[in-house]
């Protein structure tokens, strides 16, 4: 009995404590539950609001790329354009069928309705010509590379400036093309990395307005990489193209630049042959005179021979030239005629012989006579250094003038060569006046012998160089002794003397013969010089009359 007893009471015990030992256990599984929800719920709340800090962090990295996106202008406006394109065709598509419907008469018609879509549907098919015109292909003026047009064949050096400009004009479109190629290339890195941007956003939210401007971007991204495909070609092309171009451009320079050298070479040969001929002419020819004019004629025979050097070596088309210069000679003969004629008149003047350099002429212009002596000849004109002679004193009154004559006056005006060949003396004339009553004979003597002795040396030199025209003119009279004439007058007599002189000092010897006679004739008591005079015949008783007469006292 008492072992059955312990035993139940061992056993109310065990069960007492094995019933707390539940209770225990289940109090301590109720805190660690609760423990694990707040874990859970604050890790939730962290989720959460690491999601909306990752949220934060996309959009601003998306501001960021829509920035540096936006710095892209020409090709996003080229972009936006075009959606704004389509969105107008798209909206005009549905105004014509509305406007279709209403006029099918299947509804009842508002006229102010059916109006203002009329309206709206010229507005915008207005806009849609004005994109159709600028080119309603997408990217269509930024994938198409410059026009490169017709490249010109380089035929002559100074093309070559013309060659390089193009070559440079080249290398800007390629440059320009490619930095446009590069651009794309970023831009489309940007949209990359705008979508994977949108990819994270769309699995971390499974937004759908997020989705839908994913694949809005995504569908941008891929027409930008269709572009960017179309102009990485177009590029490769375009440059093997120019590059093309500019090799022959190359190659007609180098042409071009050693053509101008072999012409250089022949050129300057040509110019010391005839350096060499200008040394053997200033060696032989003495006279200066001859030396001038010889060098003359050197200088234009060097440009000559040079001019057809250039002409035969860069023309083309010696028949189509020939050409163009008969439809055109009547024109040129027109408006160049004082021209031609004054490069004929040279040639006239130089070849024919007639005016040398040096030579003292006579011009008769416009009512003036100028007399002078030249100093030089041109293609063009003769220039003249006028000088103190009879015409300045009596005419002009003027002397030292510079007188630019042009070479076609020799066609048709008056020009006297005093100097003319070897001849350089002239005849010159002294006339005085003595009273009739006066011994005549003795002053023609007296004026014959000053003459004599003055012009002496002029008169033997003069009968040489007369000698020598012999040979290339037919002369008659060759008395070169002074000549002396006496003529009756109303004053007296007029008593002439002719002599020759030199063609440069004209006056200096009619000065001094004149003086010499002036001295002779006062020397003489039966030699009157005869002036204008006035003679008063008085009555005793009255004055009768005056008269005004030329007769000497």
């Amino acid at each position: 009995m008492v072992g059955g007893f312990v035993f139940s009471l061992l056993f109310s015990s065990a069960l007492l404590f094995a019933q707390g030992a539940d209770v225990e256990q289940n109090a301590t599984q109720k805190a660690v539950l609760l423990a694990q929800q707040k874990i859970e719920a604050q890790e939730r709340l962290e989720l959460k609001q690491e999601k909306e800090n990752q949220l934060k962090r996309y959009n601003e990295s998306l501001m960021q790329l829509e920035n540096q996106i936006a710095q892209e202008s020409v090709w996003m406006k080229s972009y936006y354009s075009y959606l704004t394109s389509l969105s107008v065709t798209q909206e005009l598509k549905k105004i014509r069928k509305k406007i279709q419907t209403l006029k099918s008469g299947a509804y009842v018609v508002d006229k102010a309705e059916l109006e203002s879509l009329i309206s709206k549907e010229k507005i915008l098919a207005t806009q849609v010509n004005s994109f159709k015109t600028k080119g309603s292909a997408l990217f269509s003026d930024l994938l198409t590379p410059p026009e490169i047009g017709e490249v010109p064949t380089i035929t002559n050096p100074i093309e070559i400036f013309k060659g390089v400009s193009l070559i440079k004009t080249f290398d800007t479109y390629i440059s320009d093309y490619l930095e446009r190629k590069q651009k794309l290339a970023k831009l489309i890195e940007l949209m990359k990395k705008e979508v994977a941007i949108y990819d994270k956003m769309v699995t971390l939210t499974q937004d759908e307005t997020l989705m839908k401007e994913r694949a809005k971007k995504l569908k941008q991204l891929e027409r930008f990489e269709i572009a960017f495909d179309t102009i990485k070609v177009t590029a490769d092309v375009y440059k093997k193209r120019l590059d093309v171009l500019e090799a022959n451009i190359n190659k007609q320079i180098e042409e071009q630049i050693r053509r101008l050298t072999h012409m250089g070479i022949i050129i300057f040969v040509v110019i010391f042959i005839f350096f060499l001929l200008r040394l053997a002419v200033r060696k032989y020819i003495t006279d200066n005179d001859r030396f001038y004019m010889a060098n003359k004629i050197i200088t234009f025979a060097n440009f000559t021979v040079i001019a057809i050097i250039l002409f035969i070596s860069y023309i083309e088309n010696v028949n189509y030239l020939v050409t163009i210069l008969g439809f055109a000679s009547a024109g040129i003969a027109i408006a160049m005629k004082d021209w031609f004629m004054s490069i004929l008149g040279w040639l006239v003047i130089v070849f024919g012989g007639s005016i040398h350099v040096g030579d003292r002429i006579r011009v008769d212009m416009d009512g003036m006579k100028y007399v002078g002596d030249v100093m030089d000849i041109s293609l063009l004109r003769m220039t003249i250094l006028e000088d103190i002679t009879l015409t300045s004193i009596m005419q002009n009154r003027r002397a030292g003038r510079i007188i630019f004559v042009p070479n076609n006056y020799i066609f048709t005006r008056m020009i006297a060569n005093y100097t003319h060949s070897s001849l350089k003396t002239v005849w010159d004339g002294i006339k005085i006046t003595i009273t009739f009553d006066s011994n005549h004979k003795k002053a023609m003597h007296i004026v014959k012998t000053i003459a004599r002795k003055y012009s002496k040396g002029y008169t033997d030199i003069t009968r040489k160089q007369l000698n020598k025209l012999r040979n290339n003119y037919h002369l008659k009279n060759t008395n070169v002794e002074p000549r002396i004439y006496a003529f009756i007058s109303h004053s007296g007599m007029d008593i002439e003397a002719w002599y020759l002189t030199n063609a440069y000092g004209t006056l200096t010897l009619r000065s001094t013969i004149s003086t010499e006679i002036i001295d002779a004739f006062k020397a003489e008591d039966d030699i009157t010089i005869a002036y204008t005079t006035q003679k008063i015949n008085l009555n005793m008783q009255s004055t009768k009359e005056i008269e005004h007469n030329n007769e000497v006292v």
